[in-house]
């Protein structure tokens, strides 16, 4: 036993290792558009591979319901001191596993079973832990969803308010998992007040740029903020709440031991590096890319005739309504061709869309992982055409085989973060 503990994976898993070997060359030779993925630096990926995995540490700094805890403490305060730095926050916990498990502790801190809760409908641009019937949200709580308007496809603010006096919600969500536009977050909080409701902001998607003011921060208006620490933040794969002082022993006593045992203090570790990340100035010139790429990408689609939902995008996402230039393909056909091509995308709805979740109408894109390669806006046309060429290849293998050579030109230019 003593032998294996020191083994490589190679020796002790082969065929693990060759899984890894293989997800390493997959990613290094595909474009990732993705835009709730993003690759994490190398100081995060090891800070998520230390021995702080080996460690249970129930409770929180200073309260912990085991002993040897001492620098469980010192990385969970150091990751909840810059996420409050970074964000300007009163309170946070850096515990929840993932942002649905974020969203689940605020629910059950401030809501019983069979409440109402005002959100964006999945349809229209709203996340599955924000309502989906066979989510535990949607299966606990009464959801009443809002949406966008067809004359421009952005959120109305009106409508949100008739719909809060209507229902009286108890907790009205302001976020989206494919929402390309700016949210109104004040907007939302004083519709909140206006009916006694509690306001949650889910800003897993568009964090990064939060952190940096190239995004409008919830912080100041809402009760609550959940927040993956993925995605445009560019850490580990986790979750976090944020929250004013007065909520603070009501959240951290919904996360653990509410919804939730033992934390992840490898990951809780990785979070701590990659908001010391953040922080960082050059974090901001960052984002800003992201914003360029993704305007730049815009543009470049929509010279090639495609229709984006809204218009455009003000962040890191937009959605693409396939039909403009390709009426009858669906959005799993098109990730399908898109994919043997070495461009990773994903179906996505967009609002009123006629065809099955399963099918689509669209495509979701977004630019945050391109922008941590490198790839800066002037090479946004090139990605576009190589969209483009696939999506008119009809599914032609040979079409698909020549741009699959042109990704991994690009690709091999703009090498990931090792």
């Amino acid at each position: 036993m003593s032998d294996i503990l020191s083994w490589s994976i190679e020796q002790v898993d082969p065929q693990v290792a060759e899984i890894i070997r293989r997800e390493e060359e997959r990613q290094q030779n595909t474009l990732e558009l993705i835009a709730s993925e993003n690759h994490v630096s190398r100081a995060v990926r090891a800070a998520a591979g230390t021995v702080f995995t080996n460690k249970y540490a129930e409770g929180y700094p200073g309260k912990r319901y085991y002993g040897g805890c001492a620098n469980m403490d010192g990385v969970e305060d150091l990751a909840r001191q810059r996420a409050c730095q970074l964000f300007s926050a009163e309170h946070a916990n850096v515990q929840p596993h993932s942002g649905a498990s974020a969203n689940t502790a605020v629910y059950l801190a401030c809501l019983s079973p069979g409440d109402t809760i005002l959100s964006l409908d999945l349809a229209h641009g709203g996340h599955l832990s924000h309502g989906l019937k066979v989510n535990l949200s949607g299966h606990l709580f009464k959801i009443v969803p809002y949406g966008v308007s067809r004359t421009d496809e952005r959120i109305d603010m009106g409508e949100v308010r008739r719909l809060a006096r209507e229902h009286r919600p108890k907790l009205i969500i302001s976020g989206f998992s494919a929402y390309p536009r700016t949210l109104d977050f004040a907007a939302f909080a004083e519709i909140a007040r206006e009916v006694g409701a509690r306001h949650m902001a889910d800003i897993a998607h568009i964090a990064g740029l939060v952190a940096v003011g190239l995004q409008p921060s919830p912080v100041p208006h809402a009760d609550f903020v959940t927040t993956t620490t993925h995605k445009t933040l560019r850490g580990p794969r986790g979750g976090m709440i944020l929250c004013r002082e007065a909520d603070a022993k009501l959240i951290d006593r919904w996360v653990f031991p509410g919804t939730q045992g033992g934390p992840l203090m490898h990951i809780i570790t990785a979070k701590a590096v990659a908001f010391a990340e953040a922080l960082r100035p050059d974090f901001r010139q960052y984002q800003q890319h992201i914003l360029e790429n993704a305007q730049a990408l815009a543009e470049a689609l929509q010279a090639r005739g495609y229709r984006l939902v809204s218009g455009g995008t003000d962040n890191h996402l937009m959605l693409v309504d396939l039909r403009a230039v390709h009426p009858d393909l669906p959005g799993s056909e098109a990730e399908k061709w898109l994919e043997s091509a070495g461009i990773i995308v994903n179906k996505n709805m967009i609002p009123f869309d006629e065809r099955k979740p399963t099918q689509t109408s669209g495509l979701r894109l977004g630019t945050p992982a391109l922008t941590t390669r490198g790839l800066r806006a002037a090479h946004m046309a090139t990605v576009a055409d190589l969209i483009h060429d696939v999506l008119g290849s009809a599914g032609d293998e040979s079409a698909l085989r020549r741009v699959n050579g042109r990704v991994r030109e690009v690709c091999a230019q703009f090498p990931l973060p090792h």
